[in-house]
Formats: C-alpha cells, sequence, structure tokens
C-alpha cells in the first residue's frame, strides 16, 4: 500500500498537480531579517558568553550571568542569576538592534515584578542604554538609570549603572561589575541547572 503511494505521488507531480510541488519540495532556508545581520546588530556581540560577576575590586562572585545570541541572530538573551538574596533574585532581558529607530532596545524583568525598557547604542567602545525605572530608589521614588557596557583589555567585561532621581540633573553610581568570563555551562555536564537560577 505505502508503494502504490509513493507512486501516485510520482504521477501527480508529473502531471503538475496543483499544490504538490509545495508538499514535496524542501522549503527553503529562511534568511534572517536585513536588520538581524547587520553590522549595528551586531555590536552588542562582546557581551555574549558565560560569566561570573564581581563587584569591582574584589574577587567575590555575586553571581553568574549567561548571555546568549538567539532567535535567528535577532536578540541578545540575558539569564541573571545572583547568589544572594540582597541581589533581589533572577531576572533576565532581551536587547535587539531596531534598523528603524537606528537604536538599541532592551526590556528587562525581574524576580520582583519590575519591568524596564531601555533605549541607547554604542557610544565609542561603550554601549549605553538609559530607560525610567519606576520605584528605583523606594517607593513612588522612580530614577532614569543608565547602563553601560564595555569590553575590557583583558577580555573581562565591565557592567556599570548611574541613577538619576532629579531628571537627569546629577547622577549618582548604582552598581559596578566586573565580568569574568568561565566556561559554557551547557558544555560541562549541568544542562540548565545553573548556579542561583531562579
Amino acid at each position: 500500500m505505502r508503494f502504490r503511494a509513493i507512486e501516485l505521488i510520482a504521477w501527480l507531480s508529473l502531471i503538475g498537480a496543483p499544490g504538490l510541488a509545495q508538499t514535496v519540495s524542501t522549503p527553503a532556508k529562511q534568511q534572517p531579517p536585513s536588520g538581524c545581520s547587520s553590522a549595528e546588530s551586531r555590536q552588542f556581540d562582546f557581551w555574549v558568553g558565560y560569566w561570573e560577576v564581581h563587584p569591582q575590586g574584589t574577587d567575590e562572585v555575586v553571581a553568574h550571568s549567561l548571555i546568549e545570541k538567539r532567535y535567528g541572530g535577532c536578540a541578545i538573551r540575558e539569564n541573571w542569576m545572583p547568589l544572594g538574596k540582597e541581589l533581589n533574585g533572577g531576572g533576565g532581558s532581551l536587547s535587539m538592534y531596531d534598523p528603524d529607530r537606528g537604536q538599541w532596545r532592551q526590556t528587562w524583568i525581574d524576580s520582583t515584578g519590575v519591568r524596564v525598557d531601555f533605549d541607547g547604542g554604542l557610544e565609542g567602545r561603550i554601549m549605553t542604554l538609559t530607560g525610567t525605572w519606576k520605584n528605583f530608589a523606594g517607593p513612588g521614588e522612580d530614577a532614569i538609570v543608565r547602563m553601560h557596557y564595555q569590553l575590557q583589555a583583558d577580555r573581562e567585561l565591565r557592567q556599570w549603572a548611574e541613577s538619576s532621581v532629579d531628571g537627569g540633573k546629577s547622577w549618582s553610581t548604582s552598581f559596578d561589575f566586573l565580568y569574568r568570563r568561565v566556561s559554557d555551562p551547557m558544555s560541562s555536564g549541568r544542562g540548565t541547572q545553573l548556579p542561583g537560577n531562579r
């Protein structure tokens, strides 16, 4: 019976049965949208990797961070995994270059229910993204937050943030982290059970 079905498909394809070519042909490989393969869309690739995170000037590991290029190269996905309760649990972000706006956009969501939308781009060697973070300085005290990312000469990565509660008139440092690259957790047999993952 199976052999006869194969014969029938072959015969129908010879006589040009409508729609059959689409059924039996191999689909063409989809190309990523042009905005996902541009030079601008690769500006943030220096953040991709698996990292241990240290406060500047210390060897203490306070978090692990897995940064992946995903979705056909169209996005960078962050998985932030703090090791202590003082960093308010886990969170993550999605970042992408928006060719229509000519800038990078990032959405951060964490385990406290916070969502922040950032916009910005590469300025020299520093990626800077800015957004309004509700209740950042306390209940009812929103802040403008500027996040900076810079690859260091030794292939470590610095991420630091400044915040302003007066509409950008004055700024204070909120945190200053140094990322040190470690081996890919997926190749070490640990699977998705990453340290501090929530």
